[in-house]
């Protein structure tokens, strides 16, 4: 019992911070950040729904949204979107399942089977939510990165060169904390079901056993008892 809440705590834990690394990713402006520093008296950077510029002296920040979400923009900017509020999504209702599965929460009290389901629910939706936020924080750097080395590779230089910044590692750090929090419920409390649902089946197999020896036994005396009982009568009738 006592690994068992701990590896609930565990998991709550990664899944907590997991969730909220993910949901700041997604709607925090530093996917792209300007690599050249140096050169430049303001820091840009490039999020998925605005783009925001702070200068280095003052730190005034002005940020400009996006056009409409049905405008045209690139496939880059449109599915990264789509995986990372589909995990967004996932890691959230997975956190809230396992809040209502940990023993110490007043929910179901009397059903410690039904609780391990949920966590086991609440993990595999966690290990689901990494995959498409490890998929678009990924996809992303990737294609930041791919586009600076080749303008680098061919000499072009367009006044600003981006690299991926502190929102797409926080994406990736969320993600990794989804699969690590979903490993361990799903698989640590898979084998914890196993071993309570066990224990629960001999304990409904004893009492089944007792039960049906207290039939045996009682049928046993029933018709001794009877049979006495009618050799009283007999030799009363006879006396």
């Amino acid at each position: 019992a006592g690994m068992r809440f701990f590896l609930q705590y565990v998991g709550c834990f990664f899944a907590f911070f997991s969730a909220g690394f993910l949901i700041i990713s997604t709607w925090t402006d530093c996917w792209m950040v300007n690599a050249d520093d140096s050169l430049e008296v303001s820091t840009k950077c490039r999020g998925l729904w605005w783009e925001c510029v702070t200068n280095v002296f003052d730190g005034i920040q002005t940020c400009d949204e996006y056009d409409s979400i049905y405008a045209e923009h690139p496939v880059k900017l449109v599915l990264t979107r789509a995986m990372m509020i589909t995990a967004d999504i996932l890691a959230g209702f997975g956190f809230l399942f396992l809040v209502l599965g940990l023993d110490c929460v007043k929910f179901l009290p009397d059903e410690p089977l039904i609780k391990l389901r949920i966590c086991l629910v609440s993990g595999v939706m966690l290990f689901i939510a990494g995959l498409p936020g490890i998929t678009g924080s990924v996809w992303y750097a990737v294609d930041v990165y791919v586009e600076r080395s080749s303008l680098v590779f061919h000499n072009v230089f367009l006044g600003i060169q981006y690299k991926f910044g502190w929102s797409c590692w926080l994406g990736m750090a969320g993600s990794l904390g989804c699969f690590l929090s979903g490993s361990l419920l799903t698989w640590c409390m898979y084998l914890f079901r196993e071993t309570s649902s066990g224990r629960l089946h001999s304990v409904y197999s004893l009492r089944k056993g007792y039960s049906s020896a207290a039939t045996i036994v009682t049928n046993v005396h029933l018709p001794s008892s009877q049979t006495a009982t009618a050799k009283m009568y007999a030799v009363d009738t006879r006396v």
